[in-house]
């Protein structure tokens, strides 16, 4: 594929600015405009079902900065985007698909930090791949039609499974125990052939057992030229309650298979012309003619099974104990032209050395272990005990099926492994004193990793972190509270750093400062936050052969910001929700070897980490049970490398969503009925979320002179399209 080089237009999107900036007033004149009011004492009950969660996730009483959401508040959007997507509107999330549309594969940053810094947990199960670190829930198809509710901690925050929380921690919390029998039918389609058809039960409680399930089918031809995807889900939950136990044994996982879109657009006349060109598959016959490979796929199964056993042992004591196992297997299949024969060990076809072939890069792998905690809490004390351990096996291996010249015998021209041990502990102590509530948490963590690549000599390392935590959250009065907080975490390397030999582990410490104000009328949460860093694993913005980022160590680096997110209801029809992160994230004493000469640039911006981003949704209720809801995110201008090139600069933009529901209740025969509809992308924005840029040096100008050569490539997003959908509840 030819690469056309040409320096990004420094235009900036002026009306997209404006936008932003009419939002950010808005934002202001909202706050100021309510007064403060008494909130009505609650009390809260504690279902079993909190005890699986519990040990990862915060409360209100806590010091720590977070957001959670409920399956009510996904509802709405849920026609078959995926949950980095769904997520979009929280604050410093910032999303993008490689489809364009977000179905399929798609990705969020969270301050900055790319999914692999991204802890996220499923019932306080490590989700994260262990050897990747990262988070593809295109594995998991329809899952959110399967949750009770997400938590999203920004920073470091409380102790959690897994790997290291470097930008936040997701924990999710599958659907609870259903007392009543039901039955759900779900079905939504739209634009570029989207389909979504979900059929879901639960038997109701019945001689102390529930039973609930989910299958789900997905499919798009995606925005983008054939990035198609075909997924199948599932979901099944068996529940025993007694009194003051809880058994759950969860099964649930997926297929899918996309057509492959991670090579992004280089071409800058494309770009602007025909934005949808995909070059994934492409080559050239004899002829010189351009084609597709139509099975430029990748293909994957994913399955997971949980138990749960939580016990309340008196008023005071409760405990979770959870066995996991989760299975995945598949490859992805390309073509690639001109190979070396020699390179897959095989053998010449006469005097042919080099042949067009097609190839599958195989993963096979098993994660299993279990997770535990005991908890002890009365009206001013709550300390819980917990950890976990696991351990993960993997296979990496591949195989070519064609060549031009012959089939070739089963073979795998290269067979490789990687297994991790991963074990944690942890104590979390929160206590009242007054007004004061104090906050203690210190995980100890151990891993323990074995690899063998071709790119790397073999691995065998082992890592001891320590991770302590404390704040406390102070009570002002019923509608205010201040918080304060330190952390620290540390995280491993992942198998792609050893592959470019970025193999220091990272460190961070992390300082938070909080103000939170509720009342009736309006619920503000406002936090500062410095990140200080030791070897944080910045994104270069080059891409590896699978389309994931590469990283490297960047010594000294640190994010500093503020944010604020609000819900102001101005009466029983209107409500808005704005939150807005105002951030500077940079590296120190950034080193950069241009025209082969090593330079220290000094300070520059961190890769992928915008300075501004803010959200909005605004809610009209004109009559019962119809929902209006105006969404915008605006993102500003991001640097795709560390050496801040005009070449590498990503635009900023600003997109709106518009989002309708009608719930008609019936209650013959049929509950109800909750019609959905979502034109995403109102405006028509022609906008990038998402882009990459690489560096190499030509040797060929001139004799002894090396040139530094700059190239960048883009993930064009979809522009105006729309989804509708209609679910029957029995």
């Amino acid at each position: 594929m030819e690469i056309l080089l040409s320096q990004k237009s420094k235009v900036k999107n002026q009306k997209a600015k404006k936008n932003y900036l009419v939002s950010i007033l808005f934002f202001l004149f909202s706050i100021l405009s309510f007064s403060q009011e008494k909130p009505k004492d609650t009390i809260k009950v504690t279902s079993l079902d909190d005890v699986l969660v519990s040990a990862v996730r915060a409360n209100k009483k806590n010091p720590v900065t977070f957001s959670n959401v409920s399956k009510q508040e996904i509802a709405p959007r849920n026609l078959g985007q995926d949950i980095p997507i769904l997520l979009n509107y929280l604050p410093s999330v910032v999303t993008t698909s490689d489809a364009g549309n977000g179905v399929g594969y798609t990705y969020m940053r969270v301050r900055g930090s790319d999914g692999s810094r991204v802890n996220v947990t499923l019932n306080g199960v490590p989700f994260n791949d262990s050897e990747s670190h990262g988070t593809y829930f295109v594995d998991l198809p329809d899952f959110a039609s399967s949750l009770e509710s997400i938590q999203l901690q920004r920073g470091v925050g409380t102790s959690t499974n897994g790997s290291g929380a470097f930008g936040a921690s997701i924990n999710m919390q599958t659907k609870s125990l259903q007392e009543k029998a039901y039955a759900e039918i779900s079905n939504s389609v739209g634009s570029f052939a989207t389909r979504k058809h979900t059929i879901a039960f639960g038997t109701g409680l019945h001689n102390n057992f529930e039973i609930n399930g989910r299958i789900s089918e997905i499919a798009s031809n995606g925005y983008i030229d054939r990035a198609s995807s075909t997924m199948f889900g599932y979901f099944f939950n068996v529940n025993y309650r007694k009194k003051t136990t809880s058994i759950k044994f969860l099964a649930f996982g997926g297929k899918e298979k996309t057509y492959q879109a991670w090579n992004g657009l280089e071409d800058l006349d494309k770009l602007e012309n025909d934005r949808t060109f995909n070059p994934s598959g492409m080559y050239f016959d004899a002829n010189g003619e351009m084609k597709f490979y139509d099975n430029e796929t990748d293909n994957y199964w994913q399955n997971h099974f949980q138990l749960h056993w939580s016990e309340k042992w008196s008023e005071k004591w409760t405990s979770n104990l959870a066995l996991h196992y989760t299975l995945g297997k598949g490859y992805y299949q390309q073509y690639k032209q001109g190979q070396v024969l020699a390179d897959y060990n095989l053998s010449d076809y006469q005097t042919n050395t080099t042949s067009d072939l097609i190839r599958k890069l195989w993963l096979n792998n098993g994660f299993f272990g279990t997770t535990f905690s005991l908890n002890y809490k009365n009206s001013k004390t709550d300390i819980l005990f917990g950890g976990a351990a696991n351990r993960y096996l993997g296979k990496h291996y591949g195989e070519v099926v064609w060549t031009q010249f012959y089939v070739p015998a089963a073979n795998k021209y290269y067979n490789n492994y990687g297994n991790k041990d991963d074990i944690n502990c942890y104590i979390k102590a929160s206590q009242t004193i007054g007004k004061l509530n104090l906050l203690v948490d210190m995980q100890y963590r151990m891993v323990f990793y074995n690899a063998t690549s071709i790119y790397f000599n073999d691995v065998n390392d082992s890592f001891r972190f320590f991770n302590p935590k404390v704040g406390g959250n102070y009570q002002l009065n019923l509608n205010n509270s201040l918080y304060a907080y330190a952390g620290i975490a540390n995280k491993e390397p992942r198998r792609e750093d050893y592959e470019n030999g970025s193999v220091k582990p990272e460190h961070l410490l992390d300082y938070e400062l909080g103000w939170k104000y509720n009342s009736k009328k309006l619920t503000i949460n406002t936090n500062a936050f410095f990140m200080k860093y030791k070897n944080q694993l910045v994104m270069t913005g080059a891409l590896n052969n699978v389309g994931s980022p590469v990283f490297t160590n960047s010594g000294d680096s640190y994010r500093v910001g503020l944010e604020i997110e609000s819900v102001v209801k101005v009466n029983d029809k209107i409500t808005f929700q704005p939150n807005i992160t105002l951030s500077q994230n940079k590296n120190r004493n950034f080193y950069f070897q241009r025209d082969g000469i090593l330079d220290n640039l000094g300070t520059t911006n961190i890769a992928f980490s915008p300075n501004i981003v803010f959200g909005n949704a605004t809610t009209y209720t004109p009559i019962k049970n119809l929902n209006l809801t105006i969404l915008n995110k605006f993102v500003g201008k991001q640097f795709m490398g560390n050496i801040d090139s005009q070449q590498s600069i990503l635009k900023d933009y600003n997109v709106h969503d518009f989002n309708v529901t009608y719930l008609w209740n019936i209650n013959k025969g049929i509950q109800s009925i909750l019609f959905s509809g979502l034109i995403n992308n109102v405006f028509n924005s022609k906008y990038i979320s998402n882009g990459y840029f690489y560096t190499y040096d030509d040797t060929f100008t001139a004799p002894g002179v090396t040139t530094t050569i700059e190239g960048a490539g883009y993930y064009p997003q979809a522009v105006r399209n729309f989804l509708i959908g209609m679910t029957l509840k029995f």
